[in-house]
């Protein structure tokens, strides 16, 4: 029975308020590197004159390190503590910034990969420690509400990575496009590049130095453990597996998870090409388009900052899952726009798409880790494992896009238009999850 003292930040008659509000900018931290990377395979599919196709090789370095690490992150966690996978977390983050440095002077677009690789295994790090920790931060009737108040801030991060990337990178990189730069000399391309990767690499530099003095203050503060931890702590993988694998509510949020991450990473990647693709119609030049495009990837990031707030609050009266099958059903029918309309109003739609994505994370993870108790780090594991989708499905909607040619036309369509013909299969995955969850 759970303790009558037990709220939304208390348990056991233990405040966790400091703990909640310092755990929580780590959420900021990592929404900064998700963010700031979603505009880079624009970007680096110009600096190295590639196809978008090839430039989705960052997505997949980059949600392929949340997937080898996630379960590594585990064992260590129940090994140790909460807080010592945050801080290995913070320090692999902090590496693998600076290592954009030695990528730079490489010349090469594959040494970006491996500092991608290592910065989002510190990432798993994170988000295998800190979402669980805010879950069992109080009662276990808000914990979804908890974790949905603490994500609040994440997207804060994220819409700071979007200024970065379109104010202090996009804005100082060559408007040349890849096609452009293909027509230079070898000695003009390489410097021109180099003035675009010194530009590019600034801001990983900098958000190092952030993390290192984050990482100074979390070292230094105390954070109490929590029972899910103590409990069974040195049981085996194989015990937890067996249960969770029998648990469908769990299987069914990794499977909804992975496909949500897909989808909010296609949203949030590919409205630049989409927004491109209109604008440079109407005249203006690729490097141009692409910045303009990005104000309305962040307007799509403020929409979804306000919906979180505004979800996080609706929770107090509706349950976790109806709210998940609304908004689900209301993504689709904007993503249908998305596909259907060939002018601003498809752009207008995919900004909105955003809104109803605002709830969806965290409620899933929510859902998931209901009542596993001692299972937690490696029922969280799994659950970070599914940020998989955001490695595999943004390929294949850039291969659809691709596949347009010089014509960028399929079926009589914008192939940048036919492409969200995968994010609309997401969303009918989470609607199916959504009312599978209510009949739980």
């Amino acid at each position: 029975m759970e303790n009558k003292k037990d709220g939304l930040l208390t348990k056991n008659g233990v405040s966790y308020l400091i703990p909640f509000i310092l755990i929580t900018s780590c959420f900021a931290l990592w929404g900064f590197a998700n963010d700031i990377t979603n505009p880079m395979v624009e970007a680096f599919s110009r600096i190295f004159k590639m196809s978008v196709t090839e430039g989705t090789l960052v997505q997949v370095a980059f949600y392929g390190g949340y997937f080898c690490m996630a379960f590594p992150a585990a064992m260590f966690i129940k090994k140790r503590s909460y807080k010592s996978g945050i801080l290995m977390g913070l320090g692999l983050y902090a590496i693998g910034a600076l290592l954009f440095f030695p990528a730079k002077l490489s010349g090469s677009f594959y040494p970006f990969l491996c500092a991608y690789f290592i910065l989002t295994c510190g990432l798993s790090f994170l988000e295998t420690s800190a979402n669980p920790f805010i879950l069992s931060m109080g009662g276990e009737e808000t914990a979804t509400r908890r974790l949905n108040m603490a994500q609040a801030f994440n997207p804060l991060g994220s819409i700071t990575g979007m200024f970065v990337a379109m104010y202090v990178i996009q804005a100082n990189l060559s408007p040349m496009s890849a096609t452009e730069r293909a027509n230079l000399s070898q000695d003009a391309f390489e410097s021109l590049r180099d003035q675009d990767l010194t530009t590019l690499i600034g801001p990983y530099l900098f958000i190092a130095a952030v993390i290192a003095v984050v990482f100074l203050v979390l070292w230094f503060t105390k954070i109490p453990y929590t029972q899910t931890q103590v409990a069974d702590g040195q049981e085996g993988i194989g015990a937890s597996m067996k249960r969770l694998l029998k648990n469908k509510r769990y299987v069914w949020s990794v499977v909804a998870q992975f496909f949500y991450v897909g989808v909010q990473i296609m949203c949030w990647t590919f409205i630049i090409q989409y927004g491109k693709y209109y604008l440079v119609e109407q005249g203006m030049n690729e490097g141009d388009a692409a910045k303009q495009a990005q104000f309305f990837n962040i307007c799509a990031m403020a929409s979804f900052i306000i919906f979180r707030f505004v979800c996080t609050y609706l929770m107090k009266y509706f349950e976790p899952a109806k709210m998940l099958l609304a908004f689900g059903s209301i993504a689709l029918i904007l993503v249908c726009g998305v596909i259907g309309f060939t002018n601003g109003f498809g752009l207008y739609c995919l900004v909105l798409v955003s809104a109803c994505m605002s709830l969806m994370f965290p409620t899933i993870y929510g859902i998931g880790l209901k009542d596993i108790g001692r299972d937690a780090e490696f029922g969280a594991a799994g659950l970070i494992m599914s940020i998989l989708g955001g490695s595999v499905l943004p390929p294949l909607q850039a291969a659809i896009m691709d596949a347009g040619g010089a014509e960028h036309i399929l079926f009589g369509l914008p192939s940048v238009n036919v492409s969200f013909i995968i994010p609309l299969f997401c969303f009918v995955v989470i609607i199916i999850y959504s009312r599978k969850m209510m009949r739980n």
